[in-house]
């Protein structure tokens, strides 16, 4: 799974409510031809992105090159079950990428447009937002 080696902070503060405004950097292709772009905002965790990676590997059947545009830096916190109030805050229980519309998150290259699409679109039932398929041609 995706865990950051070394951050400056072990622990991080949720930084509002809401994920705002629309993606300025990582909103176009860069290395593939096909994509998978975020539609609306949302948080995604390294065992999403890793699920959404394997249905995509699968279905290229090793053909072609893949491309995570994203990387969980954002560690989220938990306490246990049945702990009182105070005592301070959790450990961290895993990672998360804050994702704005208009991100793209995954890239794909050297295969056909209809099994390109197909394998997205699997990856995109893998995810926690709308998605859509942009291609570069």
């Amino acid at each position: 799974m995706l865990v950051p080696a070394k951050t400056k902070y072990r622990k991080a503060q949720k930084g509002g409510k809401k994920i705002l405004g629309v993606a300025a950097n990582g909103n176009s292709l860069k290395f593939g031809s096909f994509g998978l772009k975020a539609i609306e905002p949302s948080k995604l965790n390294s065992k999403q992105i890793e699920s959404a990676r394997k249905v995509i590997t699968r279905y290229m059947k090793r053909a072609g090159k893949l491309w995570i545009m994203v990387f969980p830096h954002t560690p989220v916190t938990k306490k246990p079950a049945e702990v009182r109030m105070g005592s301070g805050k959790g450990n961290v229980e895993y990672y998360i990428a804050k994702i704005k519309p208009g991100r793209v998150i995954f890239e794909i290259d050297g295969i056909d447009q209809t099994s390109a699409e197909t394998a997205l679109q699997k990856a995109s039932a893998k995810l926690p937002f709308k998605s859509k398929i942009v291609t570069h041609i």
